[in-house]
């Protein structure tokens, strides 16, 4: 095991200026997964389970949803809520019991709402309900993607540490291209932020600026 005094946020910075990995690049066609950008997790000024990276994620969110919007590209939006007597929580709600634990997130409470600065087309974009980490388990998205023909997925949302990871870790595991824009995903401690960054970086997907990614859907669309 290689030892360091580095922190979490300077070795992803080291990683990224001296890449050690051949990346997985763009394919033909990608879906955006939006993963669980609901107010539980994005608004700091009304939840303690809430977080922010950068400020200006979920205009960046908004900026790859209306490119894919002109190439009629999929996009997805994933969110948590469970019943009244979180039995669909299963174990993964039986550590706390407070009003901030993950399964007293409701369906039509305020947590499970999608924050405000999000605009959903409900009537053209799926809006998947999750309840374990990953946005492909016991949801329809692997279905979705089939139709679609996709060989790329681009996520955010969060958290990075939790169902970024598992969502990226899964959708390379189906054997797609996946490609997480730093700026769109955010956790509640930059330690995890960017220590789970850096090994989504080296093990399971591209981890890029997303100006980068904007170029890429730029270029798609003026083909």
């Amino acid at each position: 095991m290689i030892t360091t005094d580095k922190t979490a946020k300077e070795i992803f910075f080291d990683v990224m200026a001296n890449p050690q990995r051949v990346p997985f690049g763009f394919g033909k066609k990608a879906v955006l997964v939006n993963v669980d950008p609901q107010k539980a997790y994005t608004r700091t000024d009304l939840f303690k389970t809430a977080y922010e990276h950068d400020p200006n994620q979920m205009n960046y969110v908004m900026d790859l949803v209306k490119r894919f919007r002109q190439l009629q590209w999929p996009v997805v939006w994933t969110h948590v809520a469970f019943m009244e007597n979180a039995d669909d929580a299963g174990i993964w709600g039986t550590r706390t019991d407070t009003p901030d634990s993950l399964q007293n997130i409701k369906f039509g409470s305020e947590r499970a709402e999608f924050d405000d600065r999000l605009d959903i087309d409900r009537a053209n974009e799926p809006v998947y309900t999750k309840r374990m980490p990953s946005a492909f388990f016991e949801t329809p998205l692997q279905s979705l993607l089939v139709w679609h023909q996709v060989d790329t997925v681009i996520i955010t949302g969060g958290s990075t540490s939790g169902c970024i990871r598992a969502t990226a870790v899964e959708s390379l595991s189906r054997g797609y291209r996946t490609i997480v824009p730093e700026e769109c995903v955010a956790d509640k401690h930059e330690s995890y932020h960017y220590a789970n960054l850096t090994d989504l970086h080296l093990k399971y997907a591209d981890v890029m600026q997303v100006a980068d990614v904007k170029a890429w859907l730029d270029q798609k669309i003026a083909e």
